[in-house]
């Protein structure tokens, strides 16, 4: 009761002071106006903000695409420089690199920091010498900067002494470990620019600045000419740490958020004022004006309705199209700059009519299931034809205007203009397939991953022509590096890269993977980190295909191994022949004597029959001996691919009498299908040897039996095996396979059989290991390379 007699004294009062009540209601719109006003203007401050992010996001891929550009060039031209320090094909390498970058002026070497190979030369000789460390206190300083970050930094903009203002990017090269020099690309500032969108057109909506600390005095430079004091304005800013670069973007008019607001501002002054008014002349004339009030208030309503729907300051185009025809009702300034066209123009046409021709059936389409009723709004991107003839890219969002009396009256529909974003997108993707291409040219694989889990982010498509994978097999998994490192070199390789990666080291590694047919490549990997505020961001590296030289090198090995065998079987030779000829010697000499003082010539005859006889033996022991030196001088024993199960079948036939005559029972357990690359007169020497042996030294207690088989350890072998005396290893075995040696006591045994395979053996690559006890028999493993 005493709020209702509160109020209704507040009513009296106002009733009583209409004049008070105008400015109490003046006020109070003005009020809400200026709450407007202020919200609308946060709006258009966010929107501007928004916008100049955009654009510096677009600055931001265009940069770093030059950047990795310009890496990838360096890189290239780093792998010129073999392990010696030396360049290789230096111009033909630049050159294509000059070829594929249009954007590059010029590419050098700079080994110990002068400048020594530059191409092109031609309008840069005046270069050739510089040292970088030494030509000024600015250069020297980002070079050293470059050297003590071990990673690619790009210097400048700096007036060079070619004459020019430019951008020069070296890379640190390191050969095990020690700084060898820079690799270093050259970059007109103004073709930078260009290329990267950095630069003030007049009409833009934004300026942009481009600064950087002097590395020695360490204060900002500006390289743009911008008439515009960016610490007193509202700025978006982005760094780019391998520069220490920094873009700076401001609105050009620094009342464009405010323009909008006029307007409205008036509108509500002029509401607030004639509302204010009103309410006094109401509450003066409350009988008379009663209707007028009532008016006053709906068309105040009613223009505040309007007024929502005012959409001509918005930053994007706005149209109302007749659901029917498809006519025109209104559209906003906004869109009338986009398609060229005035309001007045656009309330005589139909939307279909600058409607790109090919789009045209799909609006149709999406119009009537609008009409239908079938969707409620859509989203697409279309074209449209501009005034002048130009075709206009749009992001387009259709909806339903419903009346509440006569239903669904009209579409709303908002419009982006994106042609120029298109553009830029466009031109980004085809820079990018250009950078992918000449990475694809690169003789090996380039790659990209995260330094904390080595999940590959990229791979160029040569990983397909060394290793077999696809680049989506390739990133498929976020272990596919890892699990696919040869097994023998998975833990230190890992390891290798993780604590490189932790000491922000640039590393250089060999090792093994498995490629997709299974075969074994062996990479090295030369890996790049990269940093940022000292913590690693990505590494970066390429794998170049080293299997040829590690080949060589094995066979460069195999080699010297064969010759030091070989050193050692001439210097066992020598002994041999210097021991056997000189028994023999000593014994036709002393028979000489012997001759010579004969006292008959039945005497002398018998010293005449032993002396043939020691001849003889001489003669048997420089037979030996030449097929020893055959074997071990000839370097081009011919080869080729032998049946082994058709070999001992032919051995065994050649052998038959004695199988017959000692009644042995041999069995063949090697298949058909066992092939080896063997010289043919040694793979027969070999076999009848020693199953000949086999044979001859049988055991006198029983039937002798004979194995032949074969298998695989690291090489493939083929395993005699019988049941006959056998050998003592113990006493023997260190003399088995040397020349004369006999063990049995058997009378036909020369020790000569055994010295010769093993030597056939040897030098086809192979060797022969015996396992043998006294009364049990003798096993002999043949093994062929």
């Amino acid at each position: 009761m005493n709020l209702e007699k509160k109020l209704s004294f507040i009513t009296a009062r106002l009733f009583r002071n209409p004049k008070t009540t105008g400015i109490i209601t003046f006020f109070i719109v003005l009020l809400i106006g200026s709450l407007f006003i202020y919200l609308r203007h946060h709006l258009l401050r966010e929107e501007q903000r928004n916008e100049m992010a955009i654009h510096l996001d677009e600055v931001k891929k265009n940069v770093d695409q030059s950047l990795k550009s310009c890496y990838t060039s360096a890189l290239t031209l780093a792998l010129t420089v073999d392990a010696q320090g030396q360049p290789r094909n230096f111009d033909t390498v630049a050159a294509r690199i000059i070829e594929a970058n249009s954007h590059l002026k010029a590419v050098q070497l700079v080994p110990n920091g002068v400048v020594k190979y530059m191409y092109p030369l031609k309008g840069n000789e005046n270069v050739i010498n510089l040292d970088v460390f030494k030509y000024s206190s600015e250069v020297a300083a980002e070079a050293k900067a470059t050297l003590k970050a071990r990673k690619m930094y790009f210097a400048g903009p700096i007036t060079l002494v070619q004459g020019y203002l430019g951008i020069i990017g070296r890379m640190p090269l390191f050969i095990n470990n020690k700084f060898w020099g820079f690799a270093a690309v050259i970059i007109k500032f103004d073709d930078f620019l260009r290329q990267t969108g950095i630069y003030n057109k007049k009409g833009n909506k934004f300026l942009i600045q481009l600064s950087k600390m002097h590395p020695v005095s360490r204060k900002e430079r500006f390289f743009l000419s911008v008439d515009k004091d960016f610490s007193a304005s509202e700025f978006e800013t982005i760094d780019f740490p391998d520069g220490d670069w920094k873009i700076y973007m401001v609105a050009a008019d620094p009342y464009a958020t405010y323009l909008p607001l006029i307007l409205p501002a008036v509108f509500f002054i002029l509401s607030a004022g004639g509302l204010g008014l009103l309410v006094y002349v109401l509450l003066k004339k409350p009988s008379e004006l009663q209707l007028l009030i009532y008016q006053q208030a709906s068309e105040l309503l009613q223009n505040e309705i309007k007024f929502k729907t005012i959409f001509e300051q918005a930053a994007i185009g706005i149209i109302e199209v007749n659901a029917e025809t498809g006519e025109f009702v209104q559209a906003n300034e906004k869109f009338c700059k986009i398609v060229g066209y005035s309001v007045n123009e656009l309330e005589e046409i139909a939307l279909q009519s600058i409607t790109h021709p090919d789009d045209r059936l799909t609006d149709e389409a999406y119009f009537n299931m609008l009409q239908r009723g079938e969707i409620q709004e859509y989203t697409k991107v279309k074209r449209y034809m501009h005034r002048d003839g130009h075709v206009v890219w749009v992001n387009l969002a259709v909806s339903p205007l419903w009346n509440v009396e006569t239903g669904r009256r009209s579409n709303i529909g908002v419009v982006e203009d994106i042609t120029e974003r298109n553009a830029t997108e466009r031109k980004a993707r085809e820079y990018q397939y250009r950078v992918e291409s000449l990475i694809n040219t690169i003789d090996g694989i380039v790659w990209e991953s995260d330094p904390q889990t080595f999940e590959s982010t990229f791979v160029s498509k040569k990983v397909e022509s060394i290793l077999g994978y696809t680049t989506d097999e390739w990133l498929s998994s976020n272990t596919f590096w890892e699990d696919h490192l040869h097994p023998d070199d998975r833990d230190w390789a890992v390891s290798y890269s993780m604590t490189n990666t932790r000491q922000l080291k640039q590393h250089d590694l060999e090792y093994r993977m498995i490629a997709k047919s299974g075969r074994t490549v062996w990479l090295r990997d030369i890996v790049n980190v990269i940093v940022d505020h000292d913590k690693p961001v990505m590494l970066r590296g390429i794998m170049i295909d080293i299997s040829k030289h590690k080949k060589a090198e094995q066979d460069l090995s195999d080699s010297f191994d064969l010759v030091n065998e070989q050193n050692k079987r001439l210097l066992n030779f020598s002994y041999i022949v210097s021991h056997n000829l000189r028994s023999h010697t000593s014994n036709i000499q002393s028979i000489s004597t012997l001759i010579e003082t004969a006292d008959s010539d039945e005497e002398r005859n018998e010293m005449i029959e032993l002396l043939k006889t020691v001849s003889q033996a001489l003669n048997e022991t420089l037979l030996n001996l030449n097929k020893v030196v055959n074997i071990q001088t000839n370097i081009n024993i011919v080869k080729e691919s032998l049946c082994l199960s058709d070999y001992v079948s032919r051995t065994l036939d050649i052998l038959h009498d004695q199988i017959i005559l000692k009644d042995a029972q041999i069995v063949n357990y090697i298949d058909e299908h066992v092939t080896v690359y063997y010289n043919p007169a040694y793979l027969e020497s070999i076999l009848l040897n020693f199953i000949y042996n086999a044979i001859r030294y049988s055991h006198s207690d029983r039937r002798p039996f004979i194995e032949i088989s074969y298998g695989k350890e690291d090489l493939l072998y083929v395993e005699i095996k019988d049941n006959g005396i056998g050998m003592d290893l113990e006493r023997h075995g260190q003399e088995l396979f040397g020349m004369y040696k006999t063990f049995t006591g058997n009378p036909d045994g020369r020790g000569v059989g055994l010295f010769i395979s093993k030597n056939q053996i040897e030098a086809m690559g192979g060797r022969v290991t015996v396992d043998s006890k006294v009364g049990d028999g003798t096993s002999f493993r043949i093994y062929f390379r």
